[in-house]
C-alpha cells in the first residue's frame, strides 16, 4: 500500500513558473533578485527528482561556490523539507542525503573542483557560478550528464541560478540561454515580482548605493560599475534583444566610424544604418595598436564589405609634423576618403550615443570589445563633493567609446558639414553629403 508524504513546501508563482520551466527544458539559466526564493525553489526540485527518479541509483546535485556557503544557505533547507520522509540520513561532513528510494541529493562546492571528477549526476543546480572557477562546468558538470541522459526515459539537467555579479561566467551563460533554442532563460526583477513589498523595496532604495540596490534587486549585469555611463541604455538593449547575431545586409552599404589614433589604439565600427537612420545595426568592430593608415586600408578590403563612408573625428585634419599633412590626406592617398564628425562638445557627445544606442542592434560576438568598452566607460568619482565627476576616466574603454561617439554624432545629423582640407580648397575633394 502506497503513502502519500507530504513536503512542507508551496510555491510561490514565480517559484512554480520555474519549476515548469525546469522540468520542460534541460539546460535553464535563473536570474533572480535577492530574497525571490530561488534556493527555496531548486532544492526542493531536486528533492522531487531524486524521490521519483526511476533511474537506478540516481544522484542530483546542489554546488555552491564553498563548502561554508553550501551548509549554510542549503543544509537547513534540506533538513526542514524532509522532516515528513521516513528513513532519510544525512551525513553532515559530506553534505549529502541518503533518501530511501536509493537516491542521494548532495551539497557540492567550488571550494576544490577536481574532487566532483568521476561523479556522475542526474541533475545538477549551479548557484552563483559566476563566483567559481570557469571550468568547473564544462570540464567537469557537463561530462557528469552525459552517460545517463535518457536512461528509463528521463533527462539529466543543470540549472543555473544567482543574481547578477557585473560580467563574468554567469553573465556568458545568460546570454547562451536568450540565444539557444535548447536552453531557458527568465530574469526576475524585485519591481515586477511583488515577492518583496514596496515599502520594503523603498527602505533598500534609501539605504543602499543605486548600483548595489540595481544589482540585487533589478537584476543588473551592468549596475557593477560605478558611475557607468551607459549603464541604462545597455540594460535596455540587453533586455530588447537587440544584442545577438546581427548579420551582413549585401544590400545595404556599410559605413564605418573611427577613433583614430597614432601611437595609440584605433577602434573602427562598422554599421549599415537604413530608414533615414532610425535603424543601425552594428555588424563588426576593429579595435588595436600599433598600426599605420596602410594597415586599416587593407583591413577594409579584406573585410570584403561594400563602403558607403567612412568617418573619423574632427582631429584628423590636423597636420602631423613629420610630413605637414593631414591624416585626412594620408588617408585619401590610400583610398580612405574620410568625412569628419561634428565636432561637439564632450557632454553633447555623451547625449548623443545615449540618444542613438535605442535605435542600434548590436552583434555580440564580433563586437564583444566594443561592448564590454561602453558597459565600463564611467565617470569618476569625487568623494570630496560626494558626486560623479561630468568627464569620463580616459582607460582601456575610452578609444572604443570614443568611436561610437563619431557614429553617434555624425548619424544624428541630417547634413554633415562640409570637409575642409587642403584637397577641398584645391578642388579636388568638396562637397556635402547627406547621412
Amino acid at each position: 500500500m502506497s503513502k502519500t508524504i507530504s513536503i512542507p513546501y508551496t510555491p510561490r508563482a514565480i517559484q512554480a513558473e520555474l519549476h515548469a520551466a525546469w522540468s520542460k527544458h534541460r539546460y535553464s539559466v535563473s536570474i533572480c533578485h535577492r530574497r525571490a526564493g530561488k534556493t527555496v525553489a531548486v532544492l526542493n526540485h531536486l528533492l522531487r527528482d531524486a524521490l521519483m527518479s526511476k533511474k537506478p541509483n540516481p544522484r542530483f546535485h546542489y554546488l555552491a561556490p564553498t563548502y561554508r556557503m553550501a551548509k549554510t544557505v542549503a543544509w537547513d533547507y534540506l533538513k526542514q523539507f524532509t522532516e515528513n520522509i521516513p528513513g532519510c540520513k544525512f551525513n553532515e561532513t559530506s553534505l549529502h542525503l541518503d533518501l530511501p528510494n536509493g537516491g542521494r541529493l548532495s551539497l557540492l562546492s567550488g571550494d576544490d573542483e577536481q574532487k566532483h571528477r568521476g561523479i556522475y549526476s542526474d541533475g545538477i543546480c549551479i548557484d552563483e557560478c559566476g563566483l567559481m572557477s570557469e571550468t568547473i562546468y564544462p570540464e567537469i558538470i557537463r561530462p557528469a550528464l552525459s552517460d545517463r541522459n535518457g536512461l528509463n526515459g528521463e533527462k539529466t539537467y543543470a540549472i543555473f541560478i544567482g543574481t547578477p555579479l557585473g560580467h563574468n561566467v554567469f553573465y556568458d551563460y545568460y546570454n547562451k540561454a536568450k540565444e539557444d533554442p535548447e536552453w531557458h532563460c527568465a530574469m526576475y526583477k524585485a519591481s515586477e515580482t511583488n515577492v518583496i513589498p514596496e515599502e520594503e523595496l523603498r527602505a533598500a532604495r534609501n539605504s543602499m548605493p543605486i548600483d548595489a540596490y540595481n544589482q540585487e534587486f533589478e537584476c543588473s549585469f551592468e549596475a557593477n560599475v560605478p558611475g557607468a555611463v551607459y549603464s541604462k541604455e545597455l540594460q535596455s538593449l540587453d533586455e530588447n534583444n537587440q544584442i545577438g547575431k546581427i548579420p551582413y545586409d549585401p544590400a545595404l552599404k556599410v559605413r564605418t566610424f573611427w577613433d583614430l589614433g597614432i601611437n595609440d589604439h584605433t577602434s573602427i565600427i562598422f554599421a549599415q544604418v537604413s530608414h533615414g537612420g532610425r535603424s543601425i545595426n552594428i555588424i563588426d568592430h576593429v579595435s588595436m595598436s600599433g598600426e599605420g593608415l596602410p594597415f586599416y586600408a587593407k583591413l577594409l578590403d579584406d573585410k570584403g564589405y561594400t563602403y558607403e563612408s567612412h568617418t573619423a573625428p574632427h582631429d584628423i585634419v590636423q597636420r602631423e609634423l613629420g610630413t605637414g599633412k593631414t591624416r585626412q590626406e594620408t588617408a585619401l592617398s590610400l583610398g580612405i576618403n574620410f568625412r569628419v564628425a561634428p565636432k561637439l562638445p564632450l557632454e553633447e557627445g555623451l547625449n548623443a550615443v545615449k540618444m542613438t544606442l535605442p535605435r542600434c542592434w548590436i552583434d555580440r560576438e564580433k563586437c564583444a570589445g566594443l561592448l564590454e568598452s561602453l558597459r565600463f566607460y564611467h565617470r569618476v568619482y569625487d568623494p570630496k563633493n560626494q558626486i560623479f565627476k561630468s568627464t569620463p576616466r580616459h582607460d582601456w574603454s575610452s578609444h572604443n567609446a570614443d568611436a561610437m561617439r563619431t557614429l553617434a554624432t555624425s548619424v544624428q545629423q541630417t547634413v554633415q558639414p562640409t570637409i575642409e582640407s587642403n584637397y577641398s580648397r584645391r578642388g579636388s575633394m568638396s562637397g556635402s553629403w547627406m547621412s
